[in-house]
């Protein structure tokens, strides 16, 4: 079947509807479709999706691409309109890989020239500029101030357009309740540095933090942000070689100030230059779209949105792989080949349904590396927006347990849904347990959809040892399960398309707190845009209801551009920024909103 589908590829997008429809129908698909939700149905999908010939779906990649026509080629099949704004296809650049060219980045103090890869890496928000200057080791790299905490490593210690040497993390690495956790991360360090007036900054690792002495890795950064200078990782054997002349070593300087818990900074006597020139190489990957025209004279200009991620993490060995050190497929069939079979089934007879409603059908590319795809159609969609009354998203729905729970979230987002969800498992007398959360924030698609005032709904049967490893095999699925799940949330699409009335929106935010492991943690309330950064600020994409945000009137579309007088760039100057706020503080969150630029006064929670 699929040796036909993959000679047919490179023609697909440039054939006629009839010629794709013919193509299929004469090849090696089945002649006509079984708009029933079957485990054969299932199983065919899902092992193509899940195949070696893919490789991991990875965004951009050959397999992804393969993935994405053909559930295209599917859509065609059943006779769905195509929705996107090249055929099927809605396309959109990903960052897939961050690169520093060898001849681009150079580190060298006097006779010492650092090794690209060995002895130091420029990091993925590291300003592309060059630097010669003084070195200067500024301990930890805090500047903290709080009643409760006291540790300044530039106070007497000029480090103005110098680099700071830091070390990585916190004096007390080991207690989970330290009050340095809000001040350790090292986006949170290159802010502070860059307020003190440093150059640029050097982070290594001490043998408390890391016996190996491993580099900071070079990260795959969707947000393309800079924080202003620049910033590397260094081996304590190159940062050693800076420290001889001083007679002390990275090891001697993190056991003094574990032992004393004191600052101890002081200028290093040698001149450091230093290169830094990150790369972002992009490639295109798409969102699938098709859509299914309503019946209905009035409701059919109204639209309910089903969908499901087709990506997946290729051959693994990235940040999100739980087996980092594999170079293996990572097939990921349950993630998410399960919701896009799911999907592809839900088409195919909803195309055989009477609907009132329209209905759109999309296969989400790019959700692995942050909901990208589902994000790019809520800022570009295909329909009108306000117009959308629903969605319905699938992943991870082919582990059904032996208990038959199937995990519904989002119910709270409107207040119709909890009822309506059981209403329909007891109407059908569906083999399946069901389980509601009401947060309609979550690690899926959906959330793009909710924090647009559209009532959302997320399936999913639960997490498991397997996940984000190359052991997310089909042998695992569990079929039967996986097509009640699917009949589950097609009767739910089905009832939505055709329902007298739309649900009624409401917001709702996390269920409950969750347990406080430090003290001192504050929030704002917002879900921030995790997309790229135009170096502008930071866009809210939410706003938690009660929060301080909430009540000091901040609002979804704001974009944030200052805290406590602090400029506001990007999302990780927002999260140093935050760091530094006291639980009940009131501080000034400057804002731009509709062009204008405002003043808001908020008082800080305090979890």
């Amino acid at each position: 079947m699929f040796t036909f589908y993959i000679k047919m590829k490179n023609i697909f997008r440039h054939t006629t509807a009839f010629g794709i429809g013919a193509l299929f129908l004469l090849g090696a698909c089945k002649p006509g479709t079984n708009p029933e939700i079957t485990t054969d149905d299932l199983k065919e999908s899902l092992t193509y999706l899940a195949s070696d010939e893919l490789e991991g779906r990875l965004p951009g990649s050959n397999g992804g691409k393969l993935a994405a026509e053909y559930v295209a080629s599917k859509f065609e099949l059943y006779g769905i309109t195509p929705g996107g704004e090249d055929g099927y296809f809605q396309n959109f650049d990903v960052v897939t890989k961050t690169e520093a060219p060898v001849e681009a980045n150079i580190l060298r103090a006097g006779d010492i020239t650092g090794e690209l890869g060995k002895d130091f890496t420029p990091l993925s928000y590291s300003d592309n500029a060059t630097l010669t200057a003084d070195v200067v080791f500024a301990g930890y790299g805090f500047a903290i101030d709080q009643d409760s905490l006291q540790w300044d490593d530039y106070g007497g210690t000029n480090v103005e357009g110098k680099w700071a040497l830091v070390l990585l993390n916190d004096p007390e690495i080991r207690d989970p309740n330290s009050l340095f956790i809000p001040y350790s991360g090292e986006k949170s360090k290159v802010v502070t540095a860059k307020e003190k007036g440093a150059g640029g900054i050097l982070f290594v690792a001490g043998p408390k933090v890391s016996r190996n002495d491993k580099l900071l890795s070079l990260e795959v950064d969707q947000t393309e942000s800079n924080l202003g200078i620049p910033a590397f990782s260094i081996s304590r054997e190159f940062a050693d070689k800076l420290l001889a002349k001083g007679g002390t070593t990275v090891e001697k300087l993190e056991e003094g100030l574990v032992s004393t818990m004191k600052p101890n900074s002081f200028s290093i006597d040698m001149e450091l230059e230093g290169t830094s020139n990150v790369v972002f190489h992009k490639t295109s990957t798409e969102n699938v779209i098709g859509v299914l025209e309503g019946s209905d004279k009035e409701l059919k200009s109204e639209y309910v949105v089903v969908g499901a991620h087709f990506d997946h993490l290729g051959w693994g060995g990235t940040e999100a792989s739980r087996e980092p050190d594999t170079l293996a497929i990572h097939y990921g069939a349950d993630d998410n080949g399960s919701g896009t079979s799911g999907l592809l089934e839900i088409a195919d007879k909803l195309a055989h349904a009477k609907l009132k409603r329209s209905v759109v059908l999309i296969a989400f590319g790019a959700e692995e590396i942050g909901t990208i795809g589902s994000k790019y159609f809520t800022n570009n969609p295909t329909v009108p927006k306000d117009k959308i009354v629903a969605m319905v998203n699938l992943d991870m729905v082919g582990r059904l347990k032996d208990t038959k729970e199937i995990t519904v979230s989002g119910v709270g987002t409107s207040k119709e849904g909890e009822q309506l969800l059981k209403d329909i498992l007891n109407e059908k007398e569906r083999d399946l347990v069901l389980s509601v959360e009401y947060n309609g924030f979550g690690p899926s698609d959906h959330a793009n959809f909710y924090v647009e005032n559209i009532p959302v709904f997320f399936f999913n049967t639960g997490a498991h040892e397997d996940y984000h490893t190359s052991r997310d095999v089909v042998e695992k699925i569990n079929f039967e399960g996986l097509q009640r799940v699917t009949e589950y949330a097609y009767d739910l699409s089905e009832y939505l398309a055709n329902a007298p009335n739309n649900l009624t929106f409401q917001e709702a935010g996390p269920k409950g707190k969750a347990r406080n492991t430090r003290k001192g943690k504050v929030k704002l309330g917002i879900m921030p845009n995790f997309g790229k950064s135009e170096e502008d600020g930071l866009r809210v994409d939410g706003v938690t209801p009660n929060s301080a945000a909430d009540r000091g009137n901040i609002k979804k579309g704001d974009v944030i551009v200052g805290i406590a007088g602090k400029e506001v760039r990007n999302i990780y100057e927002y999260m140093a920024r935050m760091t530094n706020v006291r639980p009940g503080q009131t501080i000034n969150v400057d804002i731009i909103r509709d062009g204008e630029k405002k003043v808001l006064i908020i008082q800080i929670d305090q979890d």
